[in-house]
């Protein structure tokens, strides 16, 4: 059995995203964030995708319709009680996720699932925040939401069979195509992303070749849908500077360790796409 009655924490990047794809498949949302504004403007832009889907014919404007319909904005979390799953994309801090989760705990009914849609932060520890940790999965999104293909679900030791089983199947709903991993630092995806993110710096870093020609060789060469350039851009530098030093930590792998060239562009304030300047120029 799916879910039917979404709740997602966060209504940025990730999080409209989420909120996005669950309402096209059919599902009943409410979108939180701290405050009003935060909210306005993660709705505003499911609206400008679905507008986009529906200019490229691949959404029909009823369906549009239907889906913004679907969605409903808050600033407190009493709204989520009805939810039987609440997946939380807020920032990659361990505290920050466990705090959400122990509130949630409060208001939601013990069969309900806490989904996390961290990159690489332990689930486990996550789960260690509430009283029933077998409610508790990763569910990693990637983005953007509503064109990327991939969920990574991720079970720690005490995931439940069936919260298991239940999102799968809501991962399905939504035309996602599901693997499962184990909770290991970087789970599969993150891992293998952010050691080939890091070396394509380092290879900037020491001349081998520019960000485009680097890019291109990988989306050319290897079919990457986008080169690791980009994409660290698109993640963010900062994002994906602290996933690496967690990984090189945690791992023990200097392979994931941020080259003095990120490092340098972060504390410069060149986080790629937010702000406008990264490996690439994104405020032409």
């Amino acid at each position: 059995m799916s879910f039917t009655t979404i709740g997602v924490i966060g209504a940025g990047t990730m999080g409209h995203g989420i909120a996005h794809v669950c309402a096209l498949a059919g599902q009943s949302v409410v979108l939180y964030d701290l405050d009003e504004p935060r909210v306005a403007a993660g709705l505003r832009k499911i609206a400008a995708n679905l507008d986009k889907g529906v200019e490229k014919g691949k959404l029909s404007a009823d369906d549009r319709d239907a889906a913004v319909a679907r969605i409903g904005g808050s600033t407190a979390l009493r709204d989520l009680g009805g939810c039987d799953v609440v997946v939380e994309a807020v920032p990659e801090k361990l505290s920050l996720k466990q705090e959400i989760f122990r509130e949630l705990e409060t208001v939601l009914a013990p069969s309900a699932v806490l989904a996390t849609n961290t990159s690489s932060l332990s689930v486990a520890k996550i789960a260690s925040a509430v009283a029933d940790p077998s409610r508790v999965i990763g569910t990693h999104f990637f983005n953007p939401v509503h064109i990327m293909a991939l969920l990574e679900i991720v079970v720690h030791d005490g995931t439940r069979d069936d919260v298991l089983t239940r999102t799968q199947a809501w991962g399905r709903a939504m035309g996602k195509e599901c693997i499962t991993v184990r909770d290991f630092p970087g789970f599969a995806t993150s891992r293998l992303g952010v050691c080939l993110g890091m070396e394509a710096i380092r290879m900037v870093e020491q001349g081998v070749a520019s960000a485009e020609d680097i890019d291109k060789a990988l989306v050319l060469g290897y079919r990457h849908p986008v080169g690791p350039l980009r994409l660290t851009d698109m993640v963010g530098l900062d994002v994906r500077l602290a996933i690496g030093e967690y990984l090189a930590r945690e791992l023990g792998n200097a392979a994931f360790e941020p080259p003095a060239l990120m490092r340098r562009m972060v504390a410069e304030g060149r986080l790629g796409q937010k702000s406008g300047q990264g490996f690439y120029r994104w405020d032409k």
